[in-house]
């Protein structure tokens, strides 16, 4: 034991992370104690920040308000004791806002929507090792990330940062970015808990949920965030819930998250979230970010002198901290930043990139493109989508890009290193498309017309409607009226309504790509990279189809007396694909939808149950084209029941073949996999328990495209 060790006996290495952490907080003063209860910001009145303002600024006023808003991220270290400051970055989609100002420049990563849809694990890990990574050398602590909340809607704010609309598959790809991110001893945030799927009057709105649909659906990614990820600490999100907020909520934060789950980090408030001091830290809060506006020592002081808070409640709040801070060792270790690969770093978002976007209509083979056939390339688009780089998610999130590939720039890299003597030119279209008429020259004598499009969402507001904003439909529309043949490149936050979809041969959705972006677009349009991504949000035909539709009690809320907005998820289980099957309407895109610039065919398909309630579902696959490729095989399960959704997504796998391979592949399902794949919640036991009668198990390439089927049961 070293000196210091005999000082500071929570120093010793040799004792457990808990040993640890009960000895430190067991030598430290009350004032101590309420220190580290919360961040170390000045506090401001967050409240009165207009959050929907930013969707009408312009990208120079954005910076400016974020400007205003980026903090100091930390919590004050006491040199004393040897307990670090500790430092917090946001996340999900790479190294965002860091404790410190002006916060590091990262590797902006393509947003997780598209990492969701590349439908692969060993990709989502590697998606957290660079944000794990680049974490680590900025000397931060705290990775705020991987966020999990549904995609309940295409009009979610945040939708860019959740992953999916599927449960499971946003659990798994958010369990692998967890592993990755811890892996660099870094504390991953699971965020936001729980039913924070929308962002209008998030500060105000309640939620109400069933019971079986909050375990089945919302509850879910969490759950295996906690029980596959081990993940270290969880973000309470703004909402109400049940009329009760998600800061002060005992049966999410005590009686599920620890009492059920297991789970032995800490609770942090989303960022002004916290809404008491003694009603919060008895629910299960541990630390309030990133001030004191409630935990401070006034407070405190007030609460445990009317008992209405226990210093031994306070203790295990810091306990559960210390106890991961521990775990990674956090203490005793010098704020030393380094420097970032940020072409190698790059190269990774590339390749990521390239996987998670979907070619979503291929008419005529029309993509790849044969750059050698082409003299003259038109990129026609608005700013953000055809002439910078598409860093995309509006908020905190928001990631300050080390350097970024324009499109232009970008398709001219990739056409030189295919020998191809392409000219390559850009028009900018005006947002209001008032120059798009200047535009019919440039089209009529270009050889090749790539349309580029989208919509970047934000944190703080959802959209109106899924709409692509500054008329660009219409531009889409203008464009394709004179060129049949144009190609239309989609950088999304979300999915969109596609009007025009009829008219145009080929669409390839790219999402918000970051840093990557003029390089993954060419790569992928020019055939480099065979997309493989598959739909991870349905995209439908109409607004009417959409399961909010006619319903403000589903989304934005109605008021009912209460004085605060009313969110009910009247829905029950039908959210998603689960929506558009139970009611019969047709989506213009399914989820798990995606083309490739190959051909695979499925055979010998089999399911088989084990005595031990594990399925077993094997196939063959062929690559039957000249290109290698990927597809994503996808296992649904028709579970019975009044209430249930036709299908579920309960396994997938992704298999990479080289052109003309086959491989024989086998997935394996268990009844005590923690996504609960044949159970039901059973409100009356308070537990999952395995669906009674035939369970329908769907082998296919999409949701809407089941290949074979088979009936098992576990009566």
């Amino acid at each position: 034991m070293t000196n210091n060790s005999e000082s500071k006996p929570w120093m010793d290495a040799s004792k457990s992370d808990r040993q640890r952490a009960e000895e430190l907080v067991s030598a430290m003063t009350l004032e101590e104690k309420i220190a580290q209860l919360h961040g170390g910001m000045k506090t401001i009145n967050i409240y009165n920040v207009d959050m929907s303002a930013m969707q009408d600024l312009s990208d120079e006023e954005y910076d400016e308000m974020m400007t205003q808003l980026r903090v100091e991220r930390h919590v004050e270290g006491i040199d004393s004791l040897g307990i670090p400051r500790m430092r917090v970055t946001n996340g999900p989609v790479g190294v965002g806002m860091g404790d410190g100002y002006p916060s590091p420049k990262a590797t902006a990563l393509p947003m997780t929507i598209g990492l969701a849809a590349s439908f692969d694990r060993d990709l989502a890990y590697r998606y957290g090792d660079i944000i794990g990574a680049e974490t680590a050398a900025y000397g931060q602590h705290v990775l705020e990330g991987p966020a999990v909340n549904i995609h309940r809607t295409p009009i979610g704010g945040r939708n860019f940062e959740y992953l999916s609309e599927d449960p499971f598959l946003s659990g798994v790809m958010g369990v692998e970015v967890t592993k990755a991110i811890q892996d660099h001893d870094v504390i991953a945030m699971g965020k936001h808990f729980v039913l924070n799927d929308q962002e209008d009057e998030r500060f105000r709105h309640n939620v109400t949920v069933d019971e079986d649909v909050m375990r089945e659906i919302y509850l879910l990614p969490f759950e295996m965030l906690v029980k596959d990820g081990d993940i270290a600490s969880i973000m309470s999100s703004y909402n109400r819930i049940r009329g009760v907020y998600g800061t002060e909520y005992h049966y999410t934060l005590t009686d599920i998250l620890r009492n059920e789950w297991g789970f032995e980090g800490y609770v942090q408030s989303d960022f002004w979230s916290t809404r008491s001091a003694a009603s919060a830290i008895n629910a299960g809060l541990d630390l309030e970010m990133p001030d004191a506006k409630w935990l401070n020592e006034d407070n405190i002081k007030s609460a445990l002198q009317d008992t209405s808070l226990e210093e031994k409640t306070i203790d295990r709040a810091l306990i559960r901290r210390f106890t991961q801070m521990f775990r990674f060792n956090q203490f005793g270790k010098e704020y030393d930043p380094q420097e970032v690969d940020a072409q190698a770093h790059g190269q990774v978002a590339r390749e990521i990139g390239g996987q998670g976007a979907v070619l979503l209509k291929n008419d005529d083979q029309k993509l790849p493109l044969q750059a050698d056939n082409l003299d003259n390339i038109l990129i026609i688009g608005q700013e953000k989508f055809a002439e910078k780089a598409c860093v995309g998610g509006g908020g905190s999130s928001k990631v300050d890009p080390l350097y970024t590939v324009a499109p232009k720039a970008g398709m001219e890299d990739v056409l030189a290193e295919l020998g191809a003597q392409s000219r390559v030119e850009a028009f900018i279209v005006a947002d209001d498309l008032s120059n798009l008429d200047q535009a019919q020259e440039k089209i009529a004598q270009a050889d090749q017309v790539i349309i580029m499009a989208g919509i970047i969402a934000s944190e703080g507001f959802d959209l109106e409607k899924p709409e692509l904003p500054n008329q660009q439909n219409q531009m889409i529309s203008q464009i394709l009226a004179q060129d049949s043949e144009a190609v239309v490149v989609l950088k999304d936050s979300t999915p969109m309504l596609l009007p025009w979809h009829e008219e145009a041969k080929s669409i390839l959705e790219v999402w918000n790509q970051g840093t990557e972006d003029g390089h993954v677009v060419a790569d992928l349009v020019f055939g480099r990279v065979n997309p493989s991504g598959k739909v991870p949000t349905t995209y439908a035909a109409h607004e009417e189809d959409l399961m909010y539709y006619n319903h403000p009690e589903r989304h934005p809320g109605v008021e009912e007396g209460a004085g605060y907005p009313e969110i009910k998820y009247t829905e029950g289980h039908q959210v998603g694909y689960r929506w558009f099957e139970s009611q019969g309407i047709k989506p213009l895109y399914a989820f798990g939808h995606g083309l490739s610039y190959t051909e695979f065919d499925l055979d010998a398909i089999q399911v088989q149950k084990a005595s031990d309630n594990t399925v077993t579902v094997s196939f063959n696959i062929t690559n039957q084209g000249d290109r290698d490729g990927a597809q994503v095989v996808q296992v649904y399960a028709g579970i019975p029941g009044d209430n249930q959704p036709p299908k579920r997504l309960i396994g997938f796998e992704k298999i990479a073949l080289e052109a003309g391979q086959n491989k024989t592949v086998e997935l394996s399902i268990s009844a005590d996999d923690t996504h609960h794949p044949f159970s039901v919640w059973d409100t009356g036991k308070g537990d999952f328990v395995i669906a009674q009668g035939d369970i329908t198990i769907q082998v296919g390439i999409a949701s809407d495209q089941i290949l074979a089927e088979e009936k098992i049961n576990f009566d």
